[in-house]
């Protein structure tokens, strides 16, 4: 487990630990700009800002103070990375790793906050070393009076109260270092990323998704959803089912036709989201998916990133899918438009080139046979066409935010299947809804 470190929790010692890292890195800048100028090199800020031992410092001080400074790293680096410099991305990247445990004492004060001074009272038995640890908060093994496994999720301290100054000081910091195109409109992600993280940090709102998904899958014996405890259950923890699997990513023993059952179960529930429950978890972290070898069950866990899909974007997708899936461009432009992709003033070449990105997703599902994701190139081909979008300054635009989430969760299903090297037959399973 990794080491434990206290949690900044007021809005000016979370500030301060921000402008104590900026200006560690500026020193550090100033340092080998100064020494790169005796040898007679020329500055270069970007070239000076992401030595290793800048990035390092970067990625450790904003894991150190989780909630929104990390997971605002987290969606720009998977949701838009392709769309920025690669140096970002990079940076960025290196927060994906799990966070640093709280101290006990600090857990302590959570639970008396949440459950009460009597809370030692509240379960037969918690263990108070976790095993996992994220962004926003560190889950940890329980059992109840009446001997049910429990896993319990505890918010880390002050993380919803930062959301607002932690987005803010991260994006000045992004800003300064200019690693962000001045040109990108980046504030409709920034407004959303605020408002999306606000939402995880309220568990009692992924508690109730977290029973609509039990509900919606209750007759799907493909997929497990944990049951939640609310009688456990707070604003800041939340109680539900511990269920017995292994991570999707550690599977290494799995015969081809279970891999390809899990790659297969996953894009198909991809398209319940989107068209059937008009409700999707966003967020496809590996870890967020787990099997059951036994039952050959899949695990769902963490809809704290879930959200509601309009109609009018489930209807776009729908057409936009289904016109490219038979090659379709203007009806996959017209799609596009439907869903609000173009504003009036983007230029033609850069709607050519979304639309040639559009295509290209949706390879597999003009292949006639099963897909075989892990012999396929496509994820390179996918990132090296974004790279070169954003080497033209006329062609950096922010895509409508929902839009993000949604490429967001199947880009991030394509690395599973990937991973998992799985051949899968995404036509059939988007024949029905065409």
């Amino acid at each position: 487990m990794t080491k434990e470190r206290a949690i900044p929790t007021s809005r000016f010692s979370r500030f301060a630990k921000l402008g104590s890292m900026a200006g560690k890195v500026a020193g550090n800048m100033l340092v080998s700009g100064a020494k790169g100028a005796l040898k007679g090199e020329s500055w270069n800020n970007k070239n000076l800002l992401l030595q290793p031992k800048n990035i390092e410092h970067l990625a450790k001080q904003l894991a150190h103070l989780r909630g929104a400074a990390m997971k605002l790293g987290q969606l720009l680096s998977m949701d838009a990375g392709d769309l920025l410099s690669p140096e970002l991305a990079k940076l960025l990247a290196m927060l994906r790793a799990d966070a640093n445990p709280m101290p006990h004492k600090q857990l302590i004060g959570v639970l008396k906050t949440q459950w009460g001074d009597n809370w030692i009272d509240t379960l037969s038995h918690i263990e108070l070393r976790p095993f996992a640890a994220a962004s926003i908060g560190q889950v940890h093994h329980a059992v109840t009076e009446q001997g049910n496994k429990l896993a319990v999720k505890i918010q880390y301290p002050g993380i919803a109260q930062s959301v607002q100054s932690d987005v803010d000081n991260v994006m000045t910091l992004l800003t300064l270092s200019r690693l962000l195109p001045k040109d990108l409109d980046i504030k409709p992600l920034v407004a959303e990323a605020k408002k999306q993280l606000l939402a995880e940090a309220d568990y009692q709102l992924e508690g109730s998704y977290l029973q609509r998904f039990g509900s919606l899958l209750a007759n799907e014996p493909r997929y497990i959803v944990p049951a939640l405890y609310e009688q456990y259950s707070t604003k800041k923890i939340l109680a539900m089912e511990y269920v017995e699997a292994q991570p999707i990513e550690e599977l290494d023993s799995l015969t081809q036709a279970q891999r390809d059952h899990i790659a297969s179960d996953l894009i198909s529930l991809f398209f319940h989201d989107l068209f059937d429950f008009k409700l999707m978890q966003t967020d496809p972290n590996f870890a967020n998916f787990q099997y059951q070898i036994a039952s050959e069950r899949i695990v769902l866990l963490d809809f704290g990133a879930t959200r509601e899909v309009p109609d009018k974007l489930s209807d776009g997708y729908r057409a936009l899918l289904s016109a490219a899936s038979n090659n379709d461009r203007q009806s996959a432009f017209s799609a596009a438009v439907a869903i609000g992709y173009f504003q009036d003033d983007i230029v033609d070449s850069y709607k050519n080139n979304v639309l040639d990105l559009f295509m290209l997703a949706c390879e597999p599902l003009r292949s006639e046979q099963a897909y075989d994701f892990g012999s396929s190139d496509l994820a390179m081909r996918l990132k090296n066409a974004g790279m070169a979008m954003s080497t033209d300054a006329q062609q950096w635009h922010t895509p409508p935010v929902d839009a993000l989430f949604i490429h967001r969760k199947l880009a991030g299903l394509y690395l599973i299947a990937a991973k998992l090297q799985a051949k899968v037959n995404v036509k059939q399973l988007f024949q029905v809804y065409r």
